[in-house]
């Protein structure tokens, strides 16, 4: 890591009555760079946030219901365009009128919604994204089945969510990381809020957004890890043949590369931005 690292601070700000938090690292007066994560929260970019930090002034937010900020999702407020709108009024609340945006997971379909639709997206980065009809993948997609939601208890969940933590990294996780991966998930609240994101999931939203991806051109870099088993490295090797400005950078790893190739992903993203 490099000597001159940024710390990283969760803070938080309010955005429409809700106490949205987020890791924060960089300089006040360096660009602003907005990260997003998906199923998962704040934490997948916790790793290279010290080294972002060192070019880019760093929000990684965690999303209504997720992580440690405040609120519920619910069916409504859990689509991409919703989602794409509460991070644009986060955007507002942090003072930021045109950012970089990094997304990962369903929080790459976020972030290809605000890119094709704000005029707000200087540089965009996809990290094991969504994309085209990629999603919603099987574990996810049975959430979209009221009755499934419904009869799911506490203890089904959090071992659902362990062993999608466990698969989604090449490396094995220590019982720290394990741990504070998994921690949000034993709140209620949250548990609503990941189910009524994974029964929002439609691949629909992503396809719609295709043509106008294609039209505007915003330098994209694709940061995969290709052997994750959720959003294949197939998907990202099309993105790069269909949609104009963007390009691919295969690293070591699963679902969440910047676990198994923390140097790498975060040289990936500062070389495109």
């Amino acid at each position: 890591m490099n000597a001159t690292a940024a710390p990283v601070e969760r803070k938080q700000l309010q955005v429409a009555g809700t106490d949205i938090s987020y890791l924060r690292s960089g300089d006040d007066q360096a660009p602003p760079l907005l990260l997003l994560h998906g199923t998962f929260w704040s934490r997948v970019w916790l790793p290279i946030m010290p080294e972002l930090g060192t070019n880019r002034r760093c929000f990684a937010l965690d999303l209504p219901g997720f992580g440690r900020s405040g609120g519920e999702l619910d069916l409504a407020g859990a689509t991409v365009p919703a989602l794409a709108t509460t991070v644009l009024a986060a955007a507002d609340a942090l003072g930021l009128d045109s950012f970089d945006l990094a997304g990962h997971d369903i929080g790459g379909g976020i972030a290809q919604q605000i890119a094709a639709t704000s005029g707000r997206v200087r540089r965009l980065v996809l990290m094991n994204s969504v994309m085209f009809d990629s999603w919603p993948v099987p574990a996810v997609e049975r959430f979209r089945d009221p009755e499934i939601r419904a009869a799911t208890t506490v203890r089904e969940f959090l071992d659902a969510r362990e062993l999608s933590t466990r698969g989604a990294v090449k490396r094995t996780l220590n019982e720290d990381e394990l741990s504070q991966y998994l921690s949000p998930w034993s709140s209620p609240t949250r548990q609503r809020s990941w189910m009524a994101m994974a029964a929002a999931a439609d691949a629909r939203f992503t396809m719609d957004l295709v043509p106008l991806l294609q039209r505007e051109n915003i330098p994209t870099r694709l940061v995969w890890g290709r052997d994750d088993d959720f959003q294949k490295v197939s998907f990202a090797r099309r993105y790069v043949k269909e949609i104009p400005g963007s390009d691919l950078v295969e690293v070591d790893g699963k679902h969440i590369p910047t676990e198994d190739s923390p140097a790498t992903v975060a040289r990936a993203i500062l070389d495109h931005l």
